[in-house]
């Protein structure tokens, strides 16, 4: 452990960072180089005193708070790895929500700023969504395992097959099931993230096991989508994916569906973030959404 080389390899990194890079103002006055300390908290979801600290090597990052900063610093993997390394914690899962997304890609989800999006892996884990994706969907899930997945939620808790009407979730799990049968086979064989997830779903769900025997191949590049949302209704959503070199990963975002109203809703959803406006409602938390940017 070498907290205090840590701290200035933090510090290094963010001095590199425009914050145009990451989707800040720039402002007429700044008296650093690169992103105030403050700025890369904000971005990291930590306190300023907390990211002070880390910059001065008095205090070791949590797992998930190593992967926060990765992503706010735009880290290359190696230079994900190396923060790993000099905190003495493991490296993240492959397939996890902690696991590394190329900078590039968070780039290009960082200027995604009037629609929903997100990067999500094969396995269907959210790894990183964007601020309209979170008020559409929910935030992700922190859970880690075969529950990450948005696939195994769907065949398993019933509260995820809430995001859609009804009617659509027929196509939806042939839709998932085909899209993974794809993604196993382009891992390697005894994958063990891919081969918990099949055995698990197998073993829980007699609907994913039949389906799963039927052998149907389909990657998801692109679908038209029913989300309901709590406050605004059903909104018709075209749903598009981009796609990493490796497959492992993809961006994907939503636009209306021409001739609905979604263009609408998808502007007052901009204005509502994430506030329950329904009639009655007093504001105490309810049952969670699905809470993934994968749909």
């Amino acid at each position: 452990m070498n907290l205090s080389e840590l701290g200035a390899f933090l510090k290094s990194r963010r001095d590199r960072i425009r914050p145009s890079d990451v989707g800040l103002p720039s402002g007429p006055r700044r008296r650093v180089p690169g992103l105030r300390r403050d700025e890369v908290a904000m971005l990291a979801g930590a306190s300023t005193d907390y990211y002070t600290e880390l910059e001065r090597g008095g205090a070791q990052p949590s797992e998930q708070m190593l992967a926060a900063l990765a992503r706010a610093l735009r880290l290359t993997r190696d230079e994900r790895d190396h923060i790993y390394h000099l905190a003495d914690r493991p490296l993240p899962a492959e397939g996890g929500p902690a696991a590394h997304v190329h900078p590039g890609m968070l780039d290009l989800l960082g200027r995604l700023t009037t629609t929903p999006a997100a990067v999500i892996t094969d396995m269907h884990v959210t790894l990183v969504q964007n601020r309209l994706a979170v008020a559409l969907l929910g935030p992700a899930v922190t859970t880690t395992g075969p529950e990450a997945s948005f696939v195994h939620r769907w065949f398993t808790d019933p509260q995820a097959r809430t995001l859609y009407p009804e009617s659509d979730h027929d196509h939806h799990s042939r839709s998932f099931v085909a899209d993974l049968r794809a993604a196993v086979a382009r891992r390697s064989r005894g994958d063990q993230e891919a081969s918990r997830l099949v055995a698990e779903l197998e073993r829980r769900s007699d609907e994913f096991a039949r389906l799963w025997a039927h052998r149907e191949v389909a990657v998801r590049r692109a679908d038209r989508k029913r989300i309901v949302h709590p406050t605004l209704g059903v909104l018709e959503l075209n749903c598009l994916n981009l796609f990493s070199e490796d497959g492992r990963q993809r961006l994907l975002w939503f636009t209306p569906a021409p001739g609905t109203d979604s263009v609408e809703k998808l502007e007052l959803l901009a204005v509502l973030g994430t506030q329950d406006l329904r009639p009655g409602y007093d504001g105490r938390p309810e049952p969670s959404r699905p809470g993934t940017a994968e749909e």
